[in-house]
């Protein structure tokens, strides 16, 4: 709190030009604390001189945190032309005593108000000083719960906790667009497996049905080789009944005696044929033997390559496959990509025509407010043109009542003056006026049509 009271007082002077010197005298106070402060301030001046004397006092406080109050009070009070060239003696008529008088008598009485605006200064100092200490920062009053510092920790980690939701949410998404997509290709696999399960069971239900006819043929074929078996053992017992017959039949003996020369022995003729016949088949036994072997071999090649490329080629087709359910796998994705993507495009298109539709209904509105406002531009401006016709037609009856009037007031003068001396007498030269309009049209601050309308009047 500091308060200060200065005073000045110059050196009087008197002087037709210059008036009376005076004093000043300025009372300042001024105090401030914390975050939150108040100030007073005031001043009075009081002089004498070049055509006048002011005096003034203001009081001013500001307190922070966004409410403000002001106090403030002036007066002046001013002598002027104090002993001034020309009239400057009306106001000091008496003698300078009178005057000094006067002036002290108003220095006294402005002195008594700066001690009362000094006294109201105190007291609203007091007044603010005790609100201060009720309602300010640590006082326990409303402002003390206003204190908001405590929450901006929690604010920044609730923030903080906000961004990661948000970034987990988006994980999430991301990874349920990944398992969606993911379970729409197992699903693609699963509709080809199924498409395949059906071809094996369709061929399974095939070779069952060959497996049934199979069955039939071996049973017919069993059937056959019994009764086959049947027939050969009634066979056998006829053939064993007709040897035991003919056996009976040849119980006697018979003797024979041939005369004939030495026969060929026969064993040896045998042998000897035997062995022939045993080097004949040897040969062909080994001949039959390598072909059969060279032809065997050449299937075992033929049989290997053949199975090669079988395998090559089951394993070509099994490449084929994949390939095949990958090509449709990804054709179904590209399906289901495409459909999504035509639907956000529905949606967008969707989005934009209802834009575009709300868009051309403000502009349709603005169009209509704007015919509106220039018709009625239109319209006001028919109407200020009938109005300065009107204007124009009504100064030209005035001017012609003046014209009469003047007219009028000449023939009475002349009939009053009995002179007969003749007076030439000038018109006044015919005075014009020009009247310029200029209307503007604006639309969005630019200047969208001007028009310039000039009418001329005779004065």
């Amino acid at each position: 709190m500091a308060l200060s009271i200065r005073a000045s007082t110059g050196p009087r002077q008197f002087s037709t030009r210059s008036g009376l010197g005076g004093g000043s005298v300025r009372l300042s106070s001024s105090s401030s604390a914390g975050s939150m402060g108040g100030g007073f301030g005031g001043g009075s001046l009081l002089s004498f001189g070049g055509g006048g004397a002011s005096s003034g006092i203001g009081l001013g406080s500001t307190f922070g945190g966004g409410s403000s109050s002001g106090f403030g009070g002036g007066s002046t009070a001013g002598f002027g032309g104090l002993f001034g060239a020309g009239g400057e003696g009306n106001l000091l008529s008496g003698t300078e005593k009178e005057t000094m008088q006067n002036l002290n008598d108003r220095l006294a009485a402005y002195l008594d108000k700066v001690h009362s605006l000094e006294e109201a200064n105190t007291e609203l100092e007091r007044k603010i000083r005790e609100w201060y200490e009720k309602n300010g920062p640590g006082a326990g009053g409303p402002a003390a719960g206003r204190d908001y510092s405590k929450y901006y920790p929690i604010i920044e980690e609730l923030k903080n906790k906000i961004i990661s939701a948000t970034i987990d949410n988006a994980r999430i998404v991301l990874q349920i667009d990944n398992a969606r997509l993911a379970a729409e290709d197992f699903r693609l696999k699963f509709e080809n497996e199924a498409v395949l399960r059906q071809g094996v069971e369709a061929d399974i239900n095939g070779l069952r049905r060959v497996l049934d006819e199979l069955t039939l043929t071996r049973a017919d074929l069993e059937m056959q080789i019994e009764s086959l078996n049947e027939e050969l053992a009634y066979l056998k017992k006829n053939h064993e009944e007709e040897l035991q017959g003919f056996q009976s039949n040849a119980t006697g003996q018979v003797s024979v005696e041939m005369d004939a020369a030495p026969g060929i022995d026969l064993t040896k003729l045998l042998n000897e044929m035997r062995a022939q016949y045993e080097v004949v088949a040897e040969q062909h036994r080994k001949e039959a033997e390598a072909w059969f072997n060279e032809k065997s071999g050449e299937l075992k090649r033929e049989i290997s390559s053949n199975t090669e490329q079988l395998q090559s080629g089951k394993s070509e087709i099994t490449d084929l496959r994949r390939t095949l359910q990958s090509l449709e796998i990804e054709l179904q994705s590209q399906f289901a990509m495409k459909k999504s993507l035509e639907d956000t495009l529905a949606e967008t298109e969707a989005g934009y025509c209802g834009q575009l539709s709300q868009m051309q209904l403000q502009i349709g509105n603005l169009e209509t407010q704007l015919f509106q406002v220039r018709a009625d531009m239109e319209r006001q401006n028919a109407e200020y043109q009938q109005l300065l016709d009107i204007k124009a037609r009504l100064e030209m009856e005035i001017e012609t009542y003046r014209r009469l009037l003047d007219g009028e007031i000449g023939s009475f003068e002349s009939a009053s003056v009995a002179s007969t001396k003749s007076v030439d007498s000038t018109p006044d030269p015919t005075k014009t006026r020009k009247i310029k309009t200029i209307v503007e049209e604006v639309v969005d601050g630019k200047v969208v049509s001007s028009q310039v309308r000039e009418v001329e009047e005779k004065l």
